[in-house]
């Protein structure tokens, strides 16, 4: 009964505080029927983003001259590092110095920021951590090997190192309560970075062999005996091979293998990472989420950075982490569309903070916010272009930007598609409203030289339905033919329409019904030119 009435009045605390959050204009997140969106100030908001490299934001004469390329690239959302070694150099001494720079910047430049907390761990290490964290070894022990060799890994199972996280990262919080309260020029907080073990697939410090040969937590046990239908096969498999128990030791209820080590440090690295966001959202609550250097394939455990968000631990950062609100993939791989199917859950909204600056990109980021309702798109280093106003993913945010709203109604029609095409996968079909959509990358149509290449460049696109048999098509290196789904008539175009969004209003240019929709057989956006085209159809026999 007790347990019946106090998850009743966490669910009573979380309305609260989302209504409190919506009454305030503060960030949040909304389910809005399966299509998430991120509201800011009561309206909906899409990341369209680039991430620093590590050092930038340390200096704030060398980001001078970063501004002026985010806003030719048509940014609206810088994501940076904010550093605990340099907000807390000296324990219990903050300095916000670089905190408030960012901020009057990103205001100066009609920009919003996501701030990456480079706290107890970035990238799988220790080397944030203030000096008098490092150089306190009894204090804040670390990981260590088998062995008994020490990482500079400082050890989720310190006690001490939580609660100075905590401390430090709540000072962060309320700092940006105070100063950022009202104008909400950051809109979330990742926590950590990359969190991941390295080089072996668990912690076998004292204080984690004795949790390792201790009892699994009930909490997850619960959970897992909750969500049995549901839970990611490697879990599941684990689990139920081992007789589903609900109590026992880690090996006796996983089995004694490194994926088993990898489950343990899962669960203890999202405690102590949902402790850092429960402690910072007790005094600013907007979104926060944890993000994951993604394995590759035939790779072991502690092979790569193990035991962080990763798909096939991903019920154990879930049962873990009530307070963090996403789980975000980190790409420098390929297979985009494998990876993001599996973040794309039920119980987790997709939002790529971070992929490699690399061609493509521009395509990738119509293809995550069209088809997977993606909250945003961030390529990483982004600040290192040499040539800003010519870089894809500007003239793709462009476009984006333009279509915000309508993507936004679309979402609530459920009227909303994105594509991705490449050689080897040049076709898609979508059933939208009367008509089946059959949308190829240009380059099928043989008339560009490139198409006799080996690879083509990415395609993408955003495709919205709207009332009377109308789209919108927007992107690069499409082409567009249409098929009623009545049986025994074929589509016809009345009409295309170039045009640009001027202040949320569509304004029509160029009429294509000659030589560029081909006397009305398809609609055509060529590869690397980037546009919005509106259509109407008609049918006849």
């Amino acid at each position: 009964m007790r347990s019946v009435r106090l998850t009743a009045l966490l669910v009573l605390v979380l309305f609260v505080a989302r209504a409190q959050n919506k009454q305030q204009g503060l960030p949040h997140i909304i389910s809005n029927g399966g299509y998430p969106q991120l509201i800011v100030n009561n309206n909906p908001f899409l990341i369209l983003g680039g991430e620093l490299g590590n050092s930038s934001a340390s200096d704030m004469a060398y980001m001078a001259s970063v501004w002026p390329k985010l806003k030719k690239m048509h940014l609206n959302t810088l994501v940076t590092p904010v550093y605990w070694e340099m907000i807390e150099p000296c324990e219990g001494q903050f300095n916000f110095q670089l905190l408030d720079g960012l901020i009057t910047s990103a205001r100066k430049n009609n920009m919003k920021l996501v701030l990456l907390w480079f706290g107890t761990w970035k990238n799988s290490m220790s080397c944030y951590a203030p000096a008098w964290v490092k150089l306190d070894k009894q204090r804040f022990p670390r990981a260590r090997t088998l062995a008994g060799e020490a990482q500079e890994i400082i050890t989720p199972f310190s006690k001490n190192a939580l609660a100075t996280d905590k401390k430090a990262f709540t000072a962060l919080m309320q700092h940006i309560s105070n100063t950022d309260g009202q104008q909400h020029t950051v809109l979330m907080v990742q926590v950590e970075n990359e969190i991941g073990m390295l080089p072996e697939a668990r912690d076998h410090s004292k204080m984690a062999d004795e949790a390792f040969n201790g009892a699994v937590p009930s909490k997850l046990l619960t959970y897992l005996d909750a969500h049995r239908n549901t839970l990611v096969p490697e879990i599941k498999k684990r689990w139920q091979d081992n007789g589903a128990k609900t109590s026992g030791t880690w090996e006796e209820v996983f089995g004694k293998s490194p994926a088993t080590d990898e489950l343990f440090m899962a669960w203890y690295f999202g405690v102590y990472a949902n402790e850092v966001a429960k402690a910072g959202k007790a005094v600013y609550n907007i979104p926060m989420y944890v993000n994951a250097a993604l394995n590759r394939p035939g790779k072991k455990p502690g092979e790569y950075p193990s035991a962080g968000p990763l798909p096939h631990v991903f019920d154990i950062w879930k049962a873990a982490t009530p307070d963090i609100d996403m789980l975000s993939p980190d790409f420098y791989n390929p297979d985009f569309k494998y990876w993001n199917d599996l973040y794309t859950r039920p119980d987790n909204v997709l939002f790529i903070p971070e992929h490699r600056f690399e061609d493509g990109v521009d395509a990738k980021a119509f293809y995550a916010i069209g088809h997977y309702n993606a909250l945003g798109f961030s390529p990483f280093s982004i600040e290192s272009t040499k040539k800003p106003g010519e870089e894809p993913i500007g003239k793709a945010y462009n476009i984006i930007s333009q279509l915000a709203g309508e993507i936004s109604k679309a979402k609530k029609n459920k009227t909303l598609e994105g594509v991705l095409l490449s050689k080897d996968s040049s076709t898609v079909q979508i059933t939208m409203g009367n008509y089946v959509l059959t949308v190829s990358h240009e380059y099928t149509l043989g008339w560009s030289p490139g198409a006799k290449e080996k690879t083509w460049p990415l395609a993408g696109g955003i495709i919205i339905g709207l009332p009377n048999n109308e789209f919108y098509i927007a992107g690069t290196g499409l082409v567009v033919t249409f098929k009623p789904k009545a049986n025994g008539f074929r589509a016809g175009i009345l009409n295309v329409d170039e045009g640009q969004f001027i202040k949320g209003k569509w304004q029509p240019g160029r009429r294509m019904n000659g030589d560029q929709d081909h006397q009305g057989r398809h609609l055509r956006i060529p590869q690397g030119e980037y546009g919005i085209q509106r259509i109407k159809l008609y049918s006849y026999q």
